[in-house]
């Protein structure tokens, strides 16, 4: 599989994921051949590059989960984008309730873990890409956590437009790799100018501001050091600060190496201070991270698969070696402490290497999922 560039498109390239326009409905099928015409639809659809196949290469597999939620995604994407931009120029909402309601409605009522897939984002639609998985990850968590309708709606929004002084920054600025001390002051007020929107647009609702602004705060307190722990922050604002940097370090982004989801979750675990604990758990109940069947490398270089999950300490899960078939289970510290998970193996899609087939072999019975049918070319 390789990332190929729009500019850099040739007709006959296999297609490895699908396309979908900003009403969900289906420009490309994966496996599908790219045409001249089709190439041209992409570059003026605005995305930066697709993920094609190699010629022998076979379509990778997606269950029907995986296929609406990417589906989803680019729908919302293109409504987030409408509604945030509408705000900075009119100082008023008027779909942001109707984008939450539905993010909840499809992704905070779930009993059952997703595939939490990151798309590639361009620094352009950046912030829309990341509000959205912010408020996807706020849904499911504030659901884990059984919180008032209310305060899940609240949540949501405001994990969709927590980020909206950043689009009021100057351009120059958004497009530079690095920022000097002096950008980052400018990044800081137009950071102030969109909690001073914030509060504008929602003077009825003045828990949506207070749940961008502690949890701004707590993320900060990260870097400066400062002690928070008197802060009372609301249950929004400790999913949000949780939901924001998970997104944040996982993301992935052209040209940049997103931080795998186990250094991730390792580093919410390991500063309790700043991320809720209980909140922390509730991700870990919401998204796939170390499941049977997944390959993983450890810090030896080694690689294995998991076999068998550890619901009371997910870093912990019981694998096989690939080296000698022989079965480790990492929550015995006394023989194994030193032996820990690095990363989690995946596709150049950014989707976790699964060897289903090797768990059967060796005599794991696990949930086969179910796998969408692959298209014919």
């Amino acid at each position: 599989m390789l990332f190929v560039k729009r500019e850099d498109l040739k007709t006959g390239m296999r297609l490895a994921r699908p396309i979908y326009n900003n009403n969900g409905v289906l420009l490309f099928e994966r496996n599908s051949k790219l045409t001249q015409q089709g190439i041209e639809s992409i570059r003026n659809f605005g995305l930066i590059g697709i993920f094609v196949l190699e010629p022998a290469e076979p379509v990778p597999p997606m269950t029907q989960d995986d296929i609406e939620f990417e589906r989803f995604q680019t729908m919302c994407v293109f409504s987030i984008q409408e509604e945030l931009d509408k705000i900075i120029q009119t100082k008023r909402s008027s779909k942001m309730q109707m984008i939450a309601s539905n993010i909840i409605k499809n992704y905070g009522h779930l009993d059952k873990k997703i595939n939490f897939v990151q798309n590639l984002r361009s620094k352009e639609d950046y912030i829309y890409k990341h509000s959205l998985n912010v408020a996807i990850l706020s849904a499911m968590m504030t659901h884990v956590l059984n919180l008032k309708v209310d305060e899940q709606l609240e949540t949501v929004q405001a994990a969709i437009i927590h980020d909206i002084g950043k689009m009021m920054m100057p351009k120059s600025i958004m497009e530079k790799d690095e920022w000097s001390d002096t950008d980052r002051a400018a990044v800081r007020t137009a950071e102030i100018a969109g909690f001073d929107l914030i509060d504008i647009v929602y003077s009825s609702s003045p828990n949506i501001k207070r749940i961008c602004a502690q949890a701004q705060k707590a993320l900060e307190s990260m870097e400066t050091g400062e002690d928070i722990s008197a802060m009372k922050m609301v249950n929004g604002a400790k999913v949000l600060t949780v939901a924001e940097k998970f997104d944040t370090m996982t993301a992935m982004q052209f040209g940049k190496e997103p931080v795998s989801e186990v250094a991730a979750l390792r580093h919410l675990q390991e500063n309790p201070k700043v991320y809720d604990s209980t909140v922390v758990n509730a991700l870990i109940q919401s998204i796939n991270i170390l499941s049977p069947g997944v390959s993983v490398e450890l810090n030896t270089g080694e690689k294995a698969l998991v076999i068998a999950a550890n619901e009371r300490n997910i870093l912990q899960p019981m694998i096989l070696m690939f080296r000698d078939n022989s079965m480790i289970d990492l929550s015995n510290e006394e023989l194994y402490g030193d032996l820990e998970i690095k990363d989690v193996m995946k596709t150049m899609d950014n989707r976790y290497v699964m060897n289903e087939d090797m768990l059967q072999k060796s005599g794991v019975q696990v949930e086969t999922p179910e796998f969408a049918e692959i298209p014919q070319e």
